[in-house]
């Protein structure tokens, strides 16, 4: 199921360019779309799931790796807009 999917290479990047990378990545993404994270910044591991969590996105699986982590992520689905 996670074939096909792109990589985003964060590795490098400390705290808090790894998040802000990825929100602004997400960001130009169709809702329901998967994108995998690479890191190598140690906290990445809570600061990946934090922002999942606080802005909606779905994290789907995490996988410890030779010097860091890799997050697969979901763009969280579209907003709907209520009008008043």
């Amino acid at each position: 199921m996670t074939r096909n999917v792109p990589v985003y290479d964060l590795k490098g990047l400390t705290c808090p360019l790894p998040v802000l990378k990825a929100k602004k990545r997400l960001a130009r993404m169709r809702p329901g779309g998967r994108l995998w994270l690479e890191t190598t910044d140690p906290l990445a591991a809570l600061d990946i799931p934090a922002f999942c969590a606080e802005s909606g996105h779905a994290l789907v699986e995490t996988q410890p790796v030779h010097g860091g982590h890799r997050f697969l992520v979901e763009r969280r689905p579209a907003r709907s807009k209520h009008l008043a």
